[in-house]
């Protein structure tokens, strides 16, 4: 991938939640260290899937153990967003095959809040980090209202 950072320290959606979140999952996902001492853009940086980075994937492909750990950090910090607002236990759920395809669920007590399928998950990624932030407060949204309206399955 290229190595030109895209993500800049001066960057004012780096203070949302979300985002300080995300670095949270990151570093959490992180079993071996490689993220220490690291700053949360260079962290947050591979999530950023410019023009001539996406370029350089190939279209067909395996994901690999990073792009899978970005995967499960964005659900996982979804979760955790949906845990402070509703105050109820809120459960990621990532299955995917070999090849990249398959479903992120997220669940609170018996409700499915959300059920998004996942494809070609070895090209995992989003224009910006605004537009990841945009992508993650639309399951939010959705999620939010989903436990609003059956809040009786939800507390099971």
């Amino acid at each position: 991938m290229s190595t030109a950072p895209v993500v800049q320290e001066s960057d004012p959606i780096l203070g949302t939640d979300f985002i300080r979140e995300m670095v949270r999952q990151m570093r959490a996902l992180d079993t071996y260290g490689v993220y220490n001492g690291q700053s949360p853009e260079k962290i947050l940086d591979p999530f950023v899937l410019t023009r001539a980075r996406r370029q350089e994937i190939p279209l067909v492909g395996d994901p690999d153990e990073e792009t899978l750990a970005r995967v499960k950090a964005l659900y996982n910090a979804i979760a955790v967003l949906i845990e402070k607002e509703c105050r109820l236990l809120a459960v990621p759920l990532i299955h995917l095959t070999h090849e990249g395809f398959g479903r992120a669920l997220i669940t609170v007590g018996k409700l499915v809040v959300v059920d998004k399928t996942l494809r070609d998950v070895h090209r995992f990624g989003f224009d910006s980090l605004s537009k990841m932030k945009d992508e993650a407060d639309k399951l939010l949204a959705v999620a939010l209202e989903r436990i609003g309206k059956y809040s009786d399955v939800a507390g099971l």
